[in-house]
């Protein structure tokens, strides 16, 4: 094992010991580095203000990412590039982003500036052409409260105007060649001040760290977890991560179900689960900004076992199927067995998620998702509703319905599924699986909403759902679109 974090930041390699395994990259960008550049706005991964870029290494080739780097933290750089604001001006010119801001005014006050620019570069660097949706949701994850966005549209379509290469496309094959050189054949260890960080490279060994630290805290992406430092102050004894373990991220597509590794960020799962459920792939859309899907993970977002986690109650009408590790032991579960009370799950001791199986789409399944919320973009769900039902001649044969911010748990509608079940698909029996609903859930009030509306919603979103797969007329959907125009 080794203790020595290593990365390449500005071409040249980097070598990091004796840190705190939960400093952020955002203080040791500030504090010991000096690289004012990147803010801080919310440390908590919604503003946007402190976004950097991720190297990896993708064959001869690397693959730039946004990250907010304020809730990163600094052992996850290990074997990766680091792209800071800094880092984009060379030899006195502006880098075709910066540039870009600059001509179309896209700054005021400048303080999430960087951020901005830092999310143009990974858009740069990640789409050719992109129209007016991509650059929307690109920058979903970046608050501004000056420009109102219009002139930094304009630079996201006048960037490639100013030249379609950088220096980063030009130095890849470099780059590539010193993450080669970095990339480790070992695990990370890193042990300070009684904290211990643990990065192992093979499934076996992750394993293994799991049974003899059972209460230590699994880390994905941190979307979750690096609030627990920089908002609730928590000191963690112990983390072992994810994301170099190679087999969580693997993602096989076969005949009967999508298999999704554990440590899958959401960028990587999105594509394969909409190609089958559209309604899964707009939900993660939704479900934060880019840096947040480019670092969590449907593992974490599953394992956190959050009641208003958005992927849970789609999964569970879907009737997925978790593959559980403990050891050398492996156990499948169905995801609605997981969830037992608040925050607590079927998890044994030393167990761990080690992928997520979901059924492929079949043509006589239909599947539909909503999620309610003040926000469209990248904002926490007051209720979020999943149907998955087949229809033969008429009647329900099958129905699955999973609702989140219901209960303490992701659940599943069990009255009105039965109130449904065989009987035929119609107005009356539709509204009596709403009544039903009442059976099901007694929700809770909070700053969200109330319990009444909530319990109101979750009965119109099966209305919804019966609108749309019984061929009504008139729209059902608003869209983002919808809300600019």
């Amino acid at each position: 094992m080794s203790d020595t974090i290593r990365f390449v930041m500005d071409g040249e390699i980097r070598e990091l010991r004796d840190v705190s395994p939960t400093l952020t990259v955002f203080n040791w960008l500030r504090e010991s580095e000096r690289r004012c550049g990147t803010k801080e706005g919310c440390a908590e991964g919604d503003c946007g203000a402190c976004t950097v870029a991720i190297g990896e290494r993708a064959g001869e080739r690397v693959r730039y990412r946004a990250v907010n780097s304020c809730i990163q933290f600094v052992p996850t750089l290990d074997g990766k590039a680091l792209v800071t604001v800094e880092s984009l001006k060379h030899k006195g010119k502006l880098h075709p982003a910066q540039r870009a801001m600059v001509e179309c005014h896209g700054s005021q006050c400048g303080f999430c500036t960087p951020g901005f620019v830092m999310s143009l570069f990974t858009l740069y660097h990640n789409a050719e052409n992109p129209g007016r949706e991509a650059i929307e949701d690109c920058l979903a994850g970046n608050l501004c409260r000056c420009t109102g966005y219009r002139p930094i549209i304009d630079a996201a379509q006048r960037m490639y105007e100013l030249g379609r290469k950088d220096r980063f496309h030009a130095r890849a094959s470099e780059t590539a060649q010193q993450l080669r050189a970095i990339a480790r054949a070992d695990s990370l260890a890193l042990e300070w001040q009684g904290q211990k960080y643990f990065a192992p490279k093979s499934l076996d060994a992750f394993a293994a760290l799991v049974v003899e630290h059972p209460d230590a805290v699994l880390l994905g992406g941190g979307t979750d977890v690096g609030l627990w430092v920089t908002k609730q102050h928590r000191r963690l004894a112990t983390m072992i991560y994810t994301g170099d373990v190679a087999t969580l991220h693997t993602l096989e597509i076969g005949s009967e179900f999508i298999t999704i590794g554990g440590a899958v960020p959401y960028t990587d799962a999105a594509a394969a689960l909409a190609a089958d459920y559209p309604d899964f792939g707009e939900m993660l859309r939704r479900l934060g900004s880019v840096q947040v899907r480019n670092a969590g993970t449907l593992g974490g977002n599953i394992g956190n076992a959050s009641p208003i986690g958005d992927t849970p109650p789609l999964l569970i009408a879907l009737d997925a199927t978790l593959k559980l590790r403990r050891g050398g032991e492996t156990r499948e579960l169905p995801i609605a067995d997981f969830f037992l009370d608040y925050r607590k799950t079927a998890l044994k001791p030393g167990e761990f998620i080690e992928a997520v199986r979901v059924p492929r789409a079949k043509p006589e399944v239909r599947f539909a998702a909503y999620k309610i919320s003040k926000r469209f973009d990248q904002d926490i769900s007051a209720v979020c509703g999943a149907f998955a039902a087949t229809l033969a001649g008429g009647r329900v044969t099958r129905i699955r319905i999973g609702f989140g911010g219901m209960a303490a748990t992701p659940k599943r509608a069990v009255h009105a599924e039965t109130a449904l079940l065989g009987r035929p698909w119609t107005d009356a029996n539709i509204r009596a699986a709403m009544r039903a609903l009442g059976g099901d859930f007694q929700p809770i009030a909070d700053m969200r909403a109330s319990a009444e509306y909530r319990l109101m919603v979750a009965r119109n979103l099966l209305l919804k759902f019966f609108l749309e797969t019984a061929g009504k007329q008139g729209a059902t959907r608003v869209i983002k679109r919808d809300i600019a125009a």
